[in-house]
């Protein structure tokens, strides 16, 4: 955790540079990218996220470091490695947890507020939930637990994997050619930020785009379909406190009409059979 702190205390003013520097290119193109209310949002959802990390606000079911010494089956000596194979695990557990969060709804809370935004900036890829209180698909490093990569590995790419995200959050920069095969790109990822029917659920790769071509997730985007941005029931508030556990509480009203429901069905066909018993 420390060494994820002082990583931030670096990353922090590249972002806001980053973004000023988009906002500036956009005004020079012509290309309106940023509105003030929007880019604030994303930006107080950024600092709530950063401090939950930093605070260590997160409760870990079962840690790396416990499955590296209870699975761990081999011993790589080579450093370099190491690395590359614990970028790529991170990647591959990425594109599931990613995955994991848009198709099963309690989940969806968890990362709805990073496509909360009806703009596509570098701002909004700040917005990063708050609600993840729990890790729950610790599950996926147990291949890289398995293959013997130590915690201080992961501690010191997990950062970087999930800051080479950032980039790709902008309008400003069409096709990259060859690249289009190999990483995600700004392209892939409109897409992915897309509610479009062509796009929605889409291109859930974080660094490498082979895992949508593998699992069939992939999409390209249309030179026809522009990609519309937000959520399909738009959150319609600028608090990301509120767009953090708005999903939620629909799920909570949603289940409790459920009941309600239900008990008021039980209730007719009890009447139901009474009555039929008395004419009987």
């Amino acid at each position: 955790m420390e060494a994820y702190a002082q990583v931030l205390n670096y990353a922090i003013p590249i972002f806001l540079l980053l973004i000023l520097t988009e906002w500036a290119a956009g005004c020079f193109m012509h290309i309106r990218t940023n509105r003030i209310m929007d880019t604030i949002s994303s930006l107080s959802s950024g600092m709530t996220n950063t401090l939950k990390d930093v605070l260590g606000l997160t409760i870990i079911i079962v840690s790396y470091q416990w499955m590296y010494q209870h699975l761990a089956l081999l011993d790589i000596q080579s450093e370099v490695w190491m690395y590359v194979l614990a970028f790529i695990g991170l990647d591959f557990a990425g594109y599931w947890s990613h995955r994991f969060s848009h198709v099963i709804n309690i989940f969806w809370n968890r990362h709805i507020i990073h496509h909360s935004s009806e703009e596509f900036n570098l701002a909004c890829a700040l917005r990063q939930s708050v609600s993840e209180v729990f890790a729950v698909f610790f599950f996926l490093y147990i291949p890289m637990a398995i293959i013997g990569i130590p915690p201080k590995v992961i501690a010191v790419v997990a950062p970087l994997h999930l800051f080479a995200q950032f980039w790709y959050h902008t309008r400003l920069i069409g096709k990259m050619g060859f690249l289009e095969h190999i990483i995600v790109t700004p392209s892939h990822h409109r897409v992915h930020h897309a509610i479009n029917p062509e796009y929605i659920d889409k291109n859930y790769s974080q660094i490498f785009i082979i895992w949508d071509k593998l699992f069939g997730t992939f999409q390209e985007e249309l030179p026809n379909v522009p990609p519309v941005y937000g959520i399909t029931r738009p959150a319609r508030t600028w608090n990301p406190l509120i767009i953090n556990f708005q999903h939620f509480w629909l799920l909570l009203r949603d289940a409790w009409r459920t009941r309600s429901q239900l008990g008021q069905a039980q209730d007719m066909v009890y009447a139901h059979r009474l009555e039929a018993g008395r004419c009987g």
